[in-house]
């Protein structure tokens, strides 16, 4: 009985004290409006999430820098890779990131590894960057950002040097799940070996 008779005092003089104050009414106000756009902007990121996840799962295949700068999210289905050394990922569900109007938008079709190394955004670059200036700091950075790739988004590929010829993947996945379709060129195909330590 006592906390009841207390509570509603201590409530009322809360009250009076914010409205008391046009400071505090601004305060009160701009945490309303900051409440309200957090909550706003979670639910306007659902249809980019979703729209990724509608998107069929690329088909593992190795990419020329000229290959790669088409997948900016700026072509029709939006799909969205990056190169981290070497290796290409499907970043789409990330694409508020590194889609178009993202923080991150410069490394979309792009190799993104002299920028994550170096924590430049506008050193993504345009063609086949080698890396061999860097440092044992920026290389082992760029290592640590690989890894973070490789845990949120799918490998799709590797990023082929100038004159490099593209591995042949083998389709396990499509195979696992269709009746048994099998390449019917008569060449066998192989895993290149960057893929066999990811596995």
């Amino acid at each position: 009985m006592a906390e009841s008779a207390v509570s509603p005092g201590i409530l009322t003089h809360i009250f009076l004290e914010i409205i008391h104050s046009p400071l505090n009414i601004v305060l009160v106000a701009l945490i309303v409006f900051l409440v309200y756009k957090i909550f706003k902007s979670r639910n306007s990121s659902a249809p980019i999430t979703s729209a990724a996840s509608s998107l069929p799962k690329l088909k593992k295949r190795d990419f020329t820098v000229e290959e790669l700068k088409k997948y900016d999210g700026n072509q029709e289905d939006g799909r969205v890779l990056v190169a981290v050394n070497g290796n290409v990922y499907d970043v789409t569900k990330g694409k508020r990131f590194y889609g178009p109007g993202g923080p991150y938008a410069a490394f979309g079709g792009k190799d993104a590894s002299r920028g994550l190394a170096t924590f430049n955004v506008a050193a993504a670059g345009e063609g086949y960057d080698d890396l061999s200036d860097l440092s044992t700091m920026e290389m082992d950075s760029i290592r640590e950002w690989e890894s973070q790739f490789k845990e949120k988004y799918d490998f799709v590929g590797r990023l082929l040097k100038p004159g490099e010829q593209p591995t042949n993947y083998s389709d396990e996945e499509d195979e696992s799940t269709s009746t048994g379709d099998k390449v019917e060129k008569g060449e066998k195909e192989e895993k290149p070996e960057k893929e066999k330590k990811v596995e």
